[in-house]
């Protein structure tokens, strides 16, 4: 069995299209042009980059985009104050916090800092919570790109029984409870999980994100399943690679994500559409 590709850039790109329709209406309605705010530490290469991609992104789908970029050795007042500064700012709807943050900052403490209405990376305490509860809220955009690429391929939830490789605040448990929000059975795992295969192979949905490249090989998975693999791994030869060992694995999956290619794209994408949900909550819209 070759497994189907689940195709994250064709997908984004449709999204993208998609937003900036939603741009267009949301400004000519409320005379006001959606903004995304980004505060970066400087010192970080990878965030960098990011950001730079982000920014690509937003230009691409109309949005406006500001960025914070702040000196490495920003002291935890600064940053806090920056934050609040852009939280009361009505013509800034979305604020990203980019991670990682120095070491000498209290990411947590400065979170707490965010106008939760405007965090678009799904990060703050009240949006865990709401998210928790089954309520509306600001998803972590990973995992809101990996439920888009499942309901895309029209990969039915409800009933099946998924397994989530990994327990972070940011993937692993976010994913877990938008899984459970679409009827499906979840059991997540983590580095304490003594039969992991076991519990894999009685999987119909696998979603991994543990940061160990090609840790998930073919003998641990059901034929017939359905693998999302959100990990990001850097080779020594430069290449990238995910926490799946996608040549075992897609011989034994009905559909798989690769890397890169899979759910990275759709991260981004979800970001945007993020910055356009806040932009109507704050303009009454929704």
């Amino acid at each position: 069995m070759t497994a189907t590709l689940l195709d994250g850039r064709s997908l984004s790109k449709e999204l993208q299209n998609d937003i900036q329709a939603e741009v267009t209406a949301f400004s000519e309605q409320y005379g006001q042009t959606p903004c995304l705010a980004v505060i970066q530490v400087e010192g970080d290469d990878a965030s960098a980059r990011y950001v730079r991609t982000i920014r690509k992104r937003c230009e691409g789908a109309g949005i406006s985009f500001t960025l914070e970029l702040l000196p490495s050795d920003v002291t935890q007042e600064i940053l806090e104050a920056r934050i609040e500064t852009l939280s009361a700012d009505p013509s800034v709807h979305g604020i990203l916090i980019q991670m990682p943050m120095p070491k000498h900052i209290a990411t947590e403490r400065a979170v707490l800092r965010l106008d939760y209405t405007k965090d678009v990376d799904g990060i703050h305490p009240v949006n865990a919570g709401l998210l928790a509860l089954g309520r509306p809220a600001l998803v972590p955009n990973t995992p809101a790109g990996g439920l888009e690429l499942l309901r895309h391929n029209n990969i039915e939830l409800a009933g099946r029984r998924a397994a989530m490789v990994g327990r972070s605040t940011i993937v692993g448990r976010p994913m877990a409870a938008l899984l459970v929000q679409a009827n499906a059975t979840v059991t997540i795992c983590h580095s304490y999980t003594s039969d992991l295969a076991d519990i894999l192979r009685a999987s119909d949905i696998i979603l991994v994100a543990i940061g160990r490249a090609g840790m998930i090989t073919g003998d641990m998975v059901r034929p017939g399943a359905v693998v999302v693999d959100f990990g990001i791994n850097m080779l020594e030869d430069g290449s990238m690679v995910g926490d799946v060992d996608f040549a075992s694995v897609a011989e034994i999956a009905s559909a798989i994500t690769p890397v890169p290619g899979g759910t990275g794209p759709m991260t981004n994408a979800m970001l945007l559409r993020n910055v356009m949900i806040a932009a109507r909550q704050q303009a009454g819209a929704a």
